[in-house]
Parts: structure tokens; C-alpha cells; sequence
């Protein structure tokens, strides 16, 4: 993959025609990679619950018509084992999720169980699979302990969580361990033909999201209805990068991990240069900018959820290890996310083109 400007004819090498198990396919992260998977000529299932709205970009991609979709919670054991049983994938990738911070402090329960047990109810139906395969299971930038300074988190330090979204997905770390070492061992690789990684990715921006509280989609929601932005922590730094920034380093670990197992079976972080890492109201005015007219006001709210404040990633890893290097900076994800949400309002029908000439373009930036 170290020719990036070939990257596109390197992916569809790997996963053209190639069976691709993917969860969480219906939501924001999910459905930009099966539009991608698809792209590069991947035979998918898809695995998640059902999309919560009709803007969703799992329906604006017309995704039923290009996967296998099971909608069922990660928590439904017998559904999920069938799932992946019946299918035989070649590949997987794990992205469904509760991935929201402030939700979890709603429903913590719920976020463990979907988080920690929702892996360890996949893992198992993966160790079911009597075929080679390769795993790639998402997690997060959120799953270190976080100490709140300037220096970037590396793949060996300590996991923690102070909320239970964060916690919750360290704890998916600890299940990913046990099972890689008491199942997936690479030790016995010839015996069950599994490949296990792990991709850590932080803040993703980018078309398609509709999430509640977070930051882009407030943005655009605002700006389409020229109203003003309101931020509720303006200094929070962030790891910003568009969402085709980790989709697309999940797929070189997925072929990396599918030819050398034993070498790249291993946790790599995901996210920009130091450089992208910018407190929210940069990120704003960015996307102000970018649309062409708006404003914000900062928010002052009391007794709010903790939320992290500063956290950056390491990524020399991913770098080093996987020839695998961010291509947008802060400027250019901001303005291609902006981009996608204009175009969203002024012709929603081209929406499903123009978000597969986007993944085009930056396969081929």
C-alpha cells in the first residue's frame, strides 16, 4: 500500500469479489464503508440495528440494495452466530456500537453491554468459523486513560475510561485480549486461521451524520436553517479527521492483516498529525468559513456529563507499520464534510453519487 496514488486498484485487488461481514453497517462510520466496500467490488453483509432516520446515509446510498442486511442488536447471540455462519466471510469488520459519550451517561448499562458483550458475542461466532479470516474490530481514541496533557496517546498505554462510552470500550479491549489469546492465539494460527486486529480512530467528521450532540451536524442543521451554532466547550481539543481518513485504514489493515496475520495481528491507532488536533470553536469557524456565511454562540451550561478535554493519538505506528498516512488536514476535512451537507440541501437526489465520487476522489487524492 505504500503507492498511495495506485490505493484504489491495491483495495479492489484485495476485496474485490471477497465475502465482507460488517457491522454497524447502518449507521453513520458503517454506511460510508459499505458504500466504499462496494466501490471496490466486496460482496457484503451487514449487521446493526435499523437506521433511525430517512436522511440517514444508509438510505441515501439505497443501502438495502447493496448488501445483505440483518437488522438485529449485537446482543441477539443466536441471530448474530447465524449471521456470520451462514455468511462464511472472508473479512470482518466490527463497527456497530453505542458510540455516543453524553448517551451513555443515559443508558450505561446498555453501553456495556452492548460495547463489551456485543464483541464477545461476535468473537464468538467468529470462533465457530471453520475458514480463514480476518478481523478488524473498531474501537476508539477514548479507550486510554486519559490525563489530559499534550501527549499523544501510543497503542501500549494504559487503557481506562472515565464515562461509561470510554470505559465500556476498554473494556471491548480486554474481551479483544482474551479471546485473541485464548482462541485466536498466533501461536496456533495454522489450527483456526484467524487474524485479529485492532483500529483505534478518534473524532470523525463528515457527510451523512445526524448524530444528537455532535458537533458537525449541529453545524450544518444551524447553517441550513441560518441559525446560530451553539457549542457547549469551545476549548476541547480533538483529534479531527473525515471519516474516509479510518474507513480507508481499516481496509489496508484488513489486507494487511489477511496476507501477514502473525505480523499485523496487533492494535494501531487512527487519526491526523498533531496538527489537526484543534479545540472546538477552530473547527467552527473552519466550517463557518467553508459554508459561507453563519455564526455561533458559546453555550454555558450547568452540571453538564464530564467529557474529555484534550486527547491526541500516536500514530507513528499505523505509519511505520502500515505505510498507511492521513491525506485531509483540518482544512479539507471541514470543507469536504461542508461540502457534502450543501449539496445534501440543494439536491438531496444526487447525494448517493456524489458521496460515491468522494470516496473516488480520495482513494485517488
Amino acid at each position: 500500500m505504500e503507492n498511495l496514488v495506485n490505493m484504489f486498484d491495491q483495495l479492489k485487488e484485495i476485496y474485490s469479489g471477497k465475502k465482507v461481514f460488517l457491522t454497524g453497517h447502518t449507521g453513520f462510520k458503517g454506511a460510508w464503508m459499505l458504500k466504499t466496500l462496494k466501490i471496490l467490488g466486496a460482496e457484503v453483509k451487514g449487521y446493526a440495528l435499523a437506521p433511525q432516520t430517512t436522511n440517514d446515509l444508509y438510505h441515501l446510498i439505497d443501502g438495502d440494495n447493496i448488501c445483505d442486511s440483518v437488522i438485529a442488536d449485537l446482543r441477539d447471540r443466536e441471530t448474530l452466530k447465524k449471521s456470520v455462519l451462514e455468511f462464511q466471510p472472508d473479512f470482518v469488520f466490527h463497527l456497530a456500537a453505542q458510540p455516543l459519550v453524553r448517551l451513555s451517561y443515559e443508558i450505561p448499562s446498555e453501553t456495556f453491554e452492548v460495547n463489551a458483550i456485543g464483541t464477545a458475542n461476535l468473537l464468538d461466532a467468529i470462533r465457530l468459523l471453520d475458514k480463514k479470516c480476518s478481523i478488524v474490530l473498531i474501537t476508539t481514541d477514548k479507550v486510554y486513560h486519559n490525563n489530559e496533557w499534550d501527549y499523544p496517546y501510543r497503542e501500549n498505554d494504559r487503557l481506562g475510561g472515565y464515562d461509561p462510552y470510554s470505559a465500556s470500550k476498554a473494556c471491548a479491549e480486554l474481551v479483544i485480549d482474551s479471546y485473541r489469546n485464548s482462541f485466536f492465539n498466533k501461536a496456533k494460527l495454522d489450527l483456526h486461521q484467524k487474524g485479529i486486529a485492532v483500529g483505534r480512530a478518534g473524532n470523525v467528521i463528515g457527510g451523512g451524520d445526524w448524530s444528537k450532540d455532535r458537533l458537525i451536524p449541529d453545524i450544518a442543521k444551524a447553517l441550513t436553517n441560518g441559525e446560530k451554532v451553539l457549542v457547549r466547550n469551545p476549548q476541547s481539543v480533538r483529534p479531527w479527521q473525515h471519516v474516509l481518513e479510518p474507513v480507508i485504514a481499516y481496509l489496508i489493515l484488513g489486507g494487511k492483516l489477511s496476507k501477514e496475520p502473525y505480523k499485523f495481528g496487533d492494535s494501531y491507532n487512527f487519526g491526523p498529525y498533531g496538527t489537526d488536533a484543534l479545540p472546538v470553536q477552530n473547527m467552527l469557524e473552519l466550517a463557518i468559513k467553508s459554508w459561507g456565511s453563519g455564526g455561533y454562540s458559546i453555550e454555558k451550561l450547568e452540571n453538564q456529563p464530564h467529557e474529555a478535554g484534550l486527547l491526541k493519538l500516536d500514530i507513528s505506528k499505523a505509519i511505520s507499520e502500515l505505510a498507511w498516512r492521513p491525506k485531509l488536514n483540518a482544512n479539507l476535512a471541514v470543507q469536504t464534510t461542508i461540502s457534502w451537507y450543501k449539496t445534501f440541501t440543494e439536491s438531496k437526489s444526487s447525494i448517493d453519487s456524489f458521496t460515491a465520487q468522494q470516496i473516488l476522489d480520495y482513494l485517488n487524492f
